[in-house]
């Protein structure tokens, strides 16, 4: 046990450290002073969802078995007083980099003020907007008088108040007030001399004598609490019920789940804190944070758009791509020419919704398939879905129920599209579908013609103006025939063809992957060229690791790209010497998946929709494409050749976790994100305009 924990570091503490770069962002005085605040909303959205998930895991783990203690690196208590150590740690770095923010704005002259610094207008104006906009839904409870302890939503702030009256004894009661989540977290106050913002919690503050008038109250105290609940799922084995009623019932029962986290001000009264600890039935090692006076920070991702100079990222229009450019119509024609690469958010979604409109009412096209994990609020996607079933079209919609936080969306996007006359269908038992595909069906001179789209992101037009992803083009029939062959699959669970060109998941990604890299190693050893350059979100699973390991120990040089988790540690004497290892946070999320592999000096590549993890491995239906066209291999070693030399916003992931940037050593200075935008533009000619703003993160 002792050498295994010598090799692997523990996902969640290796998540943390991810967390910890996000904080870095934050805390960087060359990114934009607002960009810095969304990054403080950016880590505590990514901390909330860790506890949901991860932290809730762990208290349902019980006892491990020496296999399972491997994977967590150690029990779940140690584990779980370790999670603790980092996050009061990164919280107390946190609300300091939030009074530094305070402090920067200030010297620009934009104010966040609490319910003691308004001025006698700006009281005024306060009260007046309470009682328009906020009054009406609060529903204020006593405590005292409560038949019983109200239920706190997860994910939800709340107001613990204390009021008295001067001078009475034993007038103290308790009372709770939840804010209104359908009101701005922000309310930005009339300019007098500089711009203003007071939050929703402290305009509350400020009536709480407008509230509880009825009880003579003239002393308020008010203490932000905040609940995390266990967010995963009970799904029985009930067959006699559909997997929407399932589904429905479990994300119910979500909102009651187990609490795992309670954040409270830190200033709240022992008493009060003690009240709470008892009616919440919280025991010993449950996870209690004392806090700030805010909670809920990831409403600082939506913070006001204020006017003035080098406040946010300069908009970075999207590019158009250099072979659809002129298009003006037909996209089979350009497709059946050449493979398409297309590169986000530096080339503008559109043109994937453009591909489904045209073959919405193309009335040679027979039929569209697709596979949906997260689309957006208001999906242009699903519109065009439904405008090619007006068109007559046959349209197959592979619906993943259970895509995390995103189940509730999927099920109504699910019976909007079964009620237009699509054919929806809920994957295979026991395995989520987390391939991005798309698949077109075309009549052309009396011959069936195939048209695929494969991605290594969602069909989500407001995240691919967020995440950097790719998506491939191809009328490659070897190709778009075995992309049918997993439709066909995900239809009917027997049948089961074979793949020669894809790599798909569950069947024979892992053993695929295994066996390239044992190339790898019979390479160096014979003294052909062997490396291995390989970009992901989360490199966890421990049997692809101690290949890493293998290939490292054999002479294979390894570069690797991961943004996340990496339980890998590069660089350790006698077990990863040949292994470097970054991860880059930045304006963009990285989110592609590429793997290169010398292959004797024939290099093989691939863009994947898996990180490896045993559940994207094992557990998930996904899929990893091989690239032939010599030009778009060309485009993505220049992808990778340009992150890989990043020395802005590149991390060194290393056995220390201390995410240290790579040295510029006097050095140009390369920013990734930056350089890929200048690249791509440079292939364009100068009447081909960028398109509309990118929306920034």
């Amino acid at each position: 046990m002792g050498a295994d924990k010598q090799k692997f570091i523990n996902r969640e503490v290796s998540w943390l450290s991810f967390n910890d770069r996000v904080l870095q962002e934050a805390n960087d005085p060359d990114v934009p002073i607002i960009e810095r605040i969304k990054f403080l909303g950016i880590f505590s959205s990514n901390l909330d969802e860790f506890f949901r998930v991860r932290v809730a895991s762990l208290h349902r783990m019980g006892k491990l078995n020496n296999k399972q203690r491997k994977i967590f690196g150690g029990s779940p208590i140690k584990v779980l007083q370790r999670i603790q150590e980092i996050v009061i740690e990164q919280r107390h770095t946190s609300d300091r980099i939030y009074e530094n923010i305070l402090s920067e704005l200030a010297a620009s002259n934009i104010h966040i003020i609490n319910e003691k610094q308004l001025s006698k207008q700006q009281g005024i104006f306060v009260r007046d907007y309470f009682q328009r906009h906020v009054r009406p839904k609060l529903v204020p409870i006593m405590l005292n008088y409560a038949s019983e302890f109200p239920m706190l939503r997860d994910k939800t702030i709340y107001l613990a108040i204390i009021l008295s009256k001067n001078g009475v004894a034993n007038s103290e009661k308790y009372a709770l007030i939840e804010l209104p989540f359908n009101t701005s977290r922000f309310l930005v106050l009339p300019e007098d001399d500089g711009k203003f913002i007071i939050l929703l919690d402290d305009v509350i503050r400020y009536c709480l004598d407008e509230v509880f008038y009825f009880f003579g109250a003239d002393n308020f105290k008010a203490y932000t609490v905040k609940l995390t609940r266990d967010a995963e799922l009970d799904m029985d084995d009930d067959i006699s019920e559909s997997i929407l009623q399932k589904l429905s019932k479990s994300l119910k029962q979500r909102k009651k789940g187990r609490p795992v986290r309670f954040i409270y001000d830190e200033e709240m009264p022992q008493e009060l804190l003690k009240y709470f600890v008892r009616k919440l039935h919280f025991h010993k090692n449950d996870n209690l944070n004392p806090g700030g006076r805010y909670h809920n920070f990831k409403d600082f991702i939506g913070f006001p758009k204020l006017s003035g100079n080098g406040l946010f990222y300069d908009p970075k229009p999207p590019l158009a791509h250099r072979s659809i450019s002129t298009h003006q119509g037909d996209f089979f024609s350009l497709i059946k020419q050449k493979d398409i690469l297309l590169h986000y958010p530096y080339h503008s979604f559109n043109y994937v919704i453009d591909l489904l409109r045209e073959a919405a009412i193309d009335p040679d096209v027979l039929s569209i398939k697709i596979t949906l994990y997260r689309v957006a609020e208001n999906s242009n996607i699903i519109n065009a879905l439904i405008n090619a079933i007006k068109n007559g079209k046959q349209v197959l919609a592979v619906v993943e129920l259970q895509a995390r936080f995103d189940e509730e969306a999927n099920i109504f996007w699910a019976n909007q599209l079964r009620e237009e006359g699509a054919k929806v269908i809920f994957g295979v038992p026991g395995l989520k579908v987390h391939a991005k595909l798309c698949l077109i069906t075309r009549r052309e001179t009396r011959k069936i013609k195939k048209y695929a789209y494969i991605s290594t992101g969602n069909f989500n037009e407001n995240t691919s103006r967020l995440y950097s992803d790719h998506a491939l083009m191809t009328a490659n029939q070897e190709l778009a025939n075995e992309v049918n062959n997993i439709f066909n699959f995900l239809d009917n669970n027997l049948k089961h063809s074979g793949y020669k060109h894809l790599l798909v998941s569950p069947f024979l990604m892992r053993f695929e992957f295994l066996r390239l890299i044992d190339q790898e190693i019979k390479n160096a050893k014979n003294g052909l060229p062997a490396y291995l350059f390989f970009k992901m979100n989360s490199l966890v699973d421990q049997t692809m690791i101690e290949k890493l390991y293998e290939a490292s120990a054999a002479g294979v040089q390894i570069r690797l790209i991961v943004r996340g988790i990496c339980s890998l540690k590069p660089g350790v004497e006698s077990i990863s010497e040949n292994i470097e290892a970054i991860s880059i946070v930045d304006n963009f999320l990285e989110h592609s998946r590429i793997f290169i592999f010398a292959n004797g000096g024939a290099e093989l590549m691939y863009i994947s929709s898996a990180d490896w993890m045993t559940r994207n491995l094992d557990y998930r239906v996904e899929l990893a494409c091989p690239i032939y066209d010599p030009d778009i291999q060309a485009e993505l070693r220049e992808f990778l050749h340009l992150q890989w030399r990043d020395n802005t916003k590149a991390r060194i992931l290393d056995a220390t976790q201390n995410n240290s940037y790579k040295t510029r050593n006097g050095e140009t200075q390369y920013r990734a994100q930056v350089d890929i935008y200048a690249w791509l533009k440079s292939q364009l000619s100068d009447s081909e305009k960028p398109i509309k703003a990118i929306k920034n993160v």
